[in-house]
């Protein structure tokens, strides 16, 4: 019976110690990669969120900017990182939805069945301005002089096939009008030379560096891509509203991590984001013009699936497949 009693203490020094690894969660500092350029509207989120949870935890999130391929590069690096709850990913429309309906069965990873879906933060519209000196002042007169000279006009975004570009091409599709895009590795160096006037529009996420600038007047902004006007811009109408009937695009925010991370570490991660969710950073972000609207990891992934066969749509009107 001796040799029971040792097996006993065994095993319940290594419950106690799986536990206490658990409970010690994190070790050692955790990284958040952003799929765009610094000072856009997914890596303000990001760093505001990783700066709570910082201070939740009294250890270290470090922010790993990892632009390119429309926000792919940064979510093909946290599908393969070791699955160990150290290296999340700030997903969003473009990044896990309109990159899977461009690229379907050509990733090297499974945009749902990789990934666990810890919370989506919230929802986000985009934002579509023009340079002070373009002599247009609305919606409606952009599309009217886009459509007298066609392929004349250009615009920005954050890089083809993020939300911000799908979103205006949503607006070719629902027009009819041709206007040039023009990409870039992130919504803040699109915006930089709009206020420049090196191009003459541009469209991100209204996080960020865009809302700002549509506050100081630096640039004309023009709608909003949700279906309510945003709180923050109040005097900025919805594409609805300035002349295309039954336009919405809602972009999203969430925080996402490889689908094996231990079931321990998944559950303090919901519940942790939750709880900065809840906290002061909720009206930081509000702030920034994000509807702040936690959930489950179910809904989470739910919406994504839902996301992906929208978009797939969009995505073979527009022609964008694989490009």
């Amino acid at each position: 019976m001796k040799w029971l009693s040792k097996l006993f203490v065994i095993a319940l020094a290594c419950i106690c110690s799986a536990g206490a690894c658990a409970q010690a969660y994190p070790a050692k500092p955790v990284r958040i990669l952003v799929g765009y350029a610094a000072g856009g509207g997914v890596d303000t989120t990001a760093r505001m969120v990783g700066q709570a949870l910082s201070e939740l935890w009294g250890s270290p999130v470090v922010i790993e900017n990892r632009p390119g391929a429309a926000g792919n590069l940064a979510t093909e690096l946290t599908a393969k990182a070791p699955a160990d709850g150290y290296t999340l990913v700030l997903c969003n429309m473009g990044s896990h939805a309109v990159t899977p309906a461009r690229f379907a069965g050509k990733l090297t990873y499974d945009p749902i069945r990789d990934f666990a879906f810890l919370s989506e933060i919230g929802g986000v519209p985009n934002l579509f301005m023009v340079h002070p000196s373009l002599p247009i002042r609305t919606l409606k007169q952009y599309i009217a002089y886009a459509k007298a000279n066609p392929g004349k006009l250009n615009y920005g975004s954050s890089g083809v096939g993020a939300s911000p570009h799908l979103s205006i091409e949503l607006l070719k599709v629902m027009t009819g009008i041709d206007i040039v895009h023009v990409p870039y590795k992130g919504a803040a160096p699109a915006l930089s030379d709009t206020l420049g006037g090196q191009i003459e529009s541009s469209v991100g996420n209204l996080a960020g560096a865009p809302i700002a600038a549509a506050k100081s007047g630096r640039v004309r902004a023009l709608g909003v891509t949700s279906a309510q006007r945003n709180k923050q811009l109040p005097d900025v109408p919805t594409f609805a509203e300035a002349g295309v009937p039954g336009y919405d695009v809602t972009g999203w925010y969430g925080l996402c991590i490889q689908s094996k991370v231990p079931q321990s570490v998944l559950a303090k991660l919901n519940a942790d984001l939750h709880k900065v969710l809840a906290g002061p950073l909720k009206p930081r972000l509000e702030e920034q013009g994000i509807d702040v609207a936690p959930g489950t990891p179910e809904q989470f992934a739910a919406h994504v699936t839902a996301e992906i066969e929208k978009w797939t749509k969009v995505v073979k009107a527009a022609k964008l497949e694989g490009e």
